[in-house]
Order: structure tokens, then sequence, then C-alpha cells
């Protein structure tokens, strides 16, 4: 037998079983949740249907990030996924900082659109967007001024 197989398009959200602790369902609307870490920033990324809002602690986005390359990260999982416009963004973020904070809400994002269609994974995963970037800053040496700087040498 055929197995009918159903398209999934832009006006109908795709049906994920509300069993997961990352989906909730607040006042009819439902919320695809995601958590991203980056340097000392953590961001709670929550993402629904809607009109294309993207909330930065309370303040839009291009009020929050003023450089002009953080905007455009942050757009990147949005565009992947081929949704910009589609739906609200509403993040919360803490720690580090305007650099590691995108990561961080860069990876949330990701993740949150990993949920909301299954699959966006394989895409968003071959562009980078749900790997944590586990660099970090290195710690000071005994004895130096740094992590690496030592000090002045003076002869006399």
């Amino acid at each position: 037998m055929t197995q009918a197989v159903q398209e999934n398009t832009t006006d109908n959200p795709p049906v994920t079983p509300v069993t997961s602790r990352h989906v909730r369902v607040v006042g009819g609307k439902t919320y695809y949740w995601g958590t991203g870490r980056r340097k000392k920033s953590i961001a709670r990324v929550r993402i629904a249907l809607g009109e294309g809002a993207f909330l930065v602690n309370d303040r839009k986005m291009d009020e929050f990030f003023r450089e002009i390359c953080d905007r455009n990260y942050l757009q990147g999982p949005l565009a992947t996924a081929n949704i910009a416009g589609k739906i609200d963004v509403f993040v919360n973020v803490y720690g580090g900082g305007h650099t590691g904070q995108a990561g961080a809400i860069v990876q949330g994002l990701g993740r949150a659109l990993s949920l909301y269609d299954p699959a966006l994974r394989k895409p968003l995963q071959d562009a980078g967007f749900l790997t944590r970037d586990s660099r970090m800053k290195e710690r000071k040496k005994y004895g130096l001024r740094g992590a690496r700087r030592a000090f002045q040498f003076s002869k006399r």
C-alpha cells in the first residue's frame, strides 16, 4: 500500500506532540523553547507563530544589538529555515558580552526551530546553528600578567 504524504505548508505549523518539556501551550498559542550558550552567556529562546516580532530582553533586536554583524548573525537560523517574518521570537539573555549573547541566541533559536519543524534539523545542523561553540576564556597563569602575556623584561 502507498502511504499518503502530507506536505508541510507555511500556513499550518507542523504537528508536534505536546509531550516535550520544551513545547508549551499557553492561551491557545504553542511555544517552542530552546536554550543556547556561548562563553558566559545563556539565552532562553521562545518562538511561536506570529507577525515576525524579535524581542530580546523586552526590547527590539535592533535596539539591543547595535552591531550589524550581530543582527545579521541572529537572522541566520530564520533565513536557513526560510520562515523569517512568520514567527515571533522572544529571548531572555544574560551574562557575557554582546557577541557571546548573539551566539547563545543563535544556538537557542536553532534548537527551538528544530523542535518547531523536525525537518529543519539537518539544514540547521549543517549551517552550524545547533553546535555549541566550546571556546572559553583562557585562565591566567601564575607568574604571568594574563593568560600568556609575560611581564616586561628590564635588563637594568
